[in-house]
């Protein structure tokens, strides 16, 4: 009985796949043939279609996403199986494909639809649809071939089987890169690449538009300013190029209030308290390739810009009435401030807590008790040199009866040179944008400073001596002043002169000049001349100004952005002038650069900066005194990066439990609350680190892009395990956050995504360290039991609980293998008590 009703339905189910490929090869090309025909007859001119067509075709961007995922995923599960093809991923692989197939034919019949009553560009969308109907021909074709693998066995239909369904997922990326153009313009990729002529600055945007938008009260001075910034960023890197002071087509200009409300040859373009009746919006909520469509050339808004131009208009457009001088930045100071210390109480004795009591007295915010001494060793330890403390370590730790214990060890920490300098270089490359290969490096347009910037953490450079040594290198720390050389048509503001003069301005400074490199700033007083005057400094000769990508014919020549500073000798070479600059930069008078280191490792050690974003400086810190004090403070202690640290990790507010927020926009607010350090995740780097100590060494000394004990220093022993920071770049950390390091990056994404799902469940370097760990535990402890209590002191630095032994004994059993001990292995470093940072 079994056996009939499992043929019946084995007979359903070949029924269904024949339904399926009947399908794609009958009623699609039905449906082309009617569109094409369409096309050639009327290709302007729009019939109005039946409302349950239309019904189904916008339905189509809902399914499209489908398709894209499910064979793409299916791919690259394959790739998994390409030694054997009965793994056991074989089951999976086959739902996603037979998912994918269907998806993939409903997407492109309902696309079809969408077409018809749609108003779209001819050519992306033919090359959308096309793509789109191959997909679902090659998926369908994919499936009768995996259909006849399960019917017959046939081993010679695997390759073409696997060829049509790598086919498909080339196909399906195609159509939905096309698909993107259609809704989001032709350069929606390409104007996030720095060298990109069509790169476009991010606008960061820190208005709720979705609150503000159902606020009927009106805008605070404040909002209002900030809402005008936004939208008048939005116009200049999007409508300046037609539509600006250089360029007035169609008469209409954006620049100035006046021009906006005139509105240009065909009439008003605004209607103030009413997007939706204003020209402007329905011109940029066009399709991208509609004739009308604005801004044009396939550019189009994000779907954030719209949302920020039509809360502008809803709000009544506002704008300053003078212009630029009525909008009011905030400045930070450039000079130094040394605010005296509150006075002691509450048994606080670093400066620090002195401070920040004053705070929590303002806040009326109690202070909790310190971390217990496991908590706190493993935060000192990760922080300082990114590893865990050995069970050795934790129980000396805890046996040590000496009031000032705490204290003692961040200094024997610290004290460990070659550690501190293999974890801080992670920090210092990311910010340098330093890597150990790359675009540049071959072709002789990018140059190395590893070597230069080990040796000066290890050695614990004076930060002003460090900052002198970047603007004004050597042979060995040119890299970061000479920036990359790009290949090939650039962007103006991408020139090396004007790369070093944004990268200065922002890793030293805290400071933005990328859009000021473009035309004159929306979110500062920096104007166009002041960013080129800074980029001089690097030049050999006088640099052309470049508005919006466009020569103007004027020049400038080298100047300080803070005149107060120094001046620069416009007649001397380059390495004269990068003295000049490399010494008044670093000048004690000169608080913003001290101000903005010590906010970076704060930010470093507790999670968020005094001031955020940490390159922003102008922006207001929640305790102005602190900051100046420790700059003030920093700079008296001659610029020691390490005593930085030991007053900060010694601090009783950096030992106080962690702080958690369900919002991480909270933590950026303009409205944040200080409370203490912020849980956080360890580093990819951190946790690499971790797994190689805990279990397995994760990376082999062959992958190391620079090897300081291959160099003899310093003459100590070398490490058991390859440090993380020191390889080159590959899959494992990429996907945990490491950047690309081709621009200045000061801060890493820590919130989890699908791609660090994926590498800790498939990755081939993850999963590689745990098997053979798994092998050489298996072959040194007996027991279960002795695994079980070894991994638990390694990882987590306690025993297992009873319902944690229970259950780990469970999965083990009384002889172990391989795989349950690397299914433990994998179990254990995924808990949060092993990456997080509490």
């Amino acid at each position: 009985m079994i056996e009939k009703l499992n043929s019946k339905f084995q007979h359903k189910k070949k029924l269904g796949i024949a339904f399926i490929i009947f399908l794609s090869c009958s009623i699609i090309p039905f449906f082309l043939f009617e569109s094409q025909a369409q096309t050639a007859v009327a290709p302007i001119v729009q019939k109005e279609s039946f409302w349950l067509w239309n019904f189904f075709g916008h339905l189509h961007p809902v399914i499209v996403h489908f398709p894209v995922g499910l064979i793409l995923f299916a791919a690259i599960l394959e790739l998994f199986t390409l030694k054997n093809f009965h793994s056991k991923l074989r089951p999976g692989i086959n739902l996603l494909v037979i998912a994918g197939v269907v998806s993939a034919i409903v997407a492109a019949v309902l696309g079809l639809l969408l077409a018809r009553t749609g108003d779209y560009g001819k050519n992306i969308l033919a090359i959308h649809q096309w793509t789109g109907i191959a997909t679902a021909f090659l998926g369908s074709l994919a499936l009768f071939f995996l259909l006849q693998l399960k019917k017959n066995n046939q081993p010679g239909l695997v390759k073409a089987y696997r060829g049509i369904l790598f086919f498909a997922a080339i196909g399906v990326s195609i159509a939905g890169h096309f698909g993107g153009s259609l809704t989001h313009g032709g350069d929606y990729l390409s104007e996030t690449i720095p060298w990109s002529a069509d790169y476009k600055p991010l606008v960061v945007n820190n208005l709720d538009v979705a609150t503000l938008k159902n606020d009927t009260a009106k805008l605070t001075k404040k909002q209002a300013a900030d809402l005008t910034i936004q939208v008048r960023a939005i116009l200049a890197h999007n409508c300046y190029k037609c539509h600006g002071p250089d360029k007035v087509k169609g008469e209409l200009r954006l620049d100035r209030k006046d021009m906006i409300f005139k509105g240009g040859e065909h009439g008003v373009i605004l209607t103030a308290g009413n997007p939706m009746e204003s020209e402007i919006v329905k011109r940029i909520t066009l399709a991208a390739n509609d004739k009308k469509a604005m801004p044009s050339k396939d550019k189009r808004l994000s779907e954030t810009e719209v949302d920020i131009i039509k809360l502008w208009i809803q709000k009544g457009a506002p704008w300053p009435a003078g212009g630029d001088k009525d909008i009011q930045f905030r400045v930070a100071k450039l000079e130094p401030r040394n605010p005296p210390l509150p006075a002691p109480s509450n048994n606080l004795k670093n400066p620090i807590d002195l401070w920040v009591n004053e705070y929590f007295k303002q806040h009326k915010i109690a202070w909790a008790q310190p971390v217990d001494d496991r908590t706190y060793l493993k935060r000192i330890y990760l922080d300082i040199v990114g590893l865990l403390p050995t069970p050795k370590e934790e129980a000396t730790f805890i046996s040590d009866n000496r009031p000032d214990k705490r204290g003692l060890w961040v200094r024997q920490v610290l004290n460990r040179n070659n550690d501190y300098a293999a974890h801080w270089i992670t920090f210092w490359n990311d910010a340098l944008r330093n890597d150990y290969t790359g675009t540049g490096y071959i072709t002789g347009g990018r140059y190395n400073i590893s070597d230069w910037l080990y040796k000066s953490l290890a050695y614990n450079k004076p930060y002003n001596q460090f900052v002198q040594e970047l603007i004004n290198p050597t042979e060995k720390s040119k890299g970061f002043i000479e920036g990359i050389k790009w290949r090939g048509v650039i962007n103006a503001s991408q020139r090396t002169e004007m790369q070093a003069a944004q990268n200065v301005s922002q890793v030293f400074l805290g400071l933005n000049l990328k859009c000021a490199s473009c035309h004159n700033s929306f979110v500062s007083d920096w104007k166009l001349t002041d960013a080129y005057g800074f980029a001089n400094i690097f030049a050999d000769s006088s640099l052309e100004i470049n508005r919006c990508d466009k020569p103007t014919g004027k020049y400038t020549g080298p100047a300080m952005l803070w005149k107060q500073l120094g001046t620069i000798d416009s007649a001397a070479t380059t390495q004269v002038k990068r003295k000049e600059l490399s010494e008044n930069l670093t000048k004690p008078e000169d608080g913003r650069l001290y101000r903005t280191i010590v906010n970076r490792v704060w930010a470093q050690l507790m999670g968020r900066g005094l001031v955020e974003p940490v390159d922003v400086m102008d922006n207001e810190p929640w305790s102005q005194d602190l900051l100046d004090w420790m700059a003030y403070n920093f700079v008296d202690g001659k610029y020691d990066l390490k005593e930085l640290i030991y007053l900060i990790t010694t601090s009783n507010i950096y030992q106080l439990p962690s702080v958690g927020f369900k919002d991480p926009n909270k933590i950026i607010a303009p409205d944040f609350v200080f409370r203490g350090t912020l849980i956080k995740r360890m580093s990819g780097e951190q946790f690499a680190d971790a797994i190689s100590s805990t279990i397995q060494p994760v990376f082999e000394e062959s992958l190391m892009g620079y090897n300081p004990y291959a160099k003899s220093f310093p003459a100590t022993p070398k490490p058991i395990f390859t440090r993380a920071s020191l390889v080159v770049n590959n899959p494992l950390l990429i996907a945990l956050g490491r950047p690309s390091r081709e621009t200045v990056s000061t801060s890493r994404e820590s919130q989890a995504n699908l791609l660090q799902a994926l590498e800790l469940t498939k990755g081939e370097r993850f999963n590689n360290a745990l098997k053979k760990g798994a092998e050489n535990w298996k072959a040194k402890y007996s027991t279960s039991d002795a695994i079980i209590n070894e991994l638990y002191s390694r990882a987590l630095n306690r025993a297992p609980t009873k319902k944690e032994f229970e259950i780990a004994i469970k999965a083990l059993g009384t002889t172990a293998d391989v795989d349950s001990i690397q299914d433990l292995f994998w179990a254990i470093v995924l808990l949060p008590e092993f990456q997080i940072i509490y």
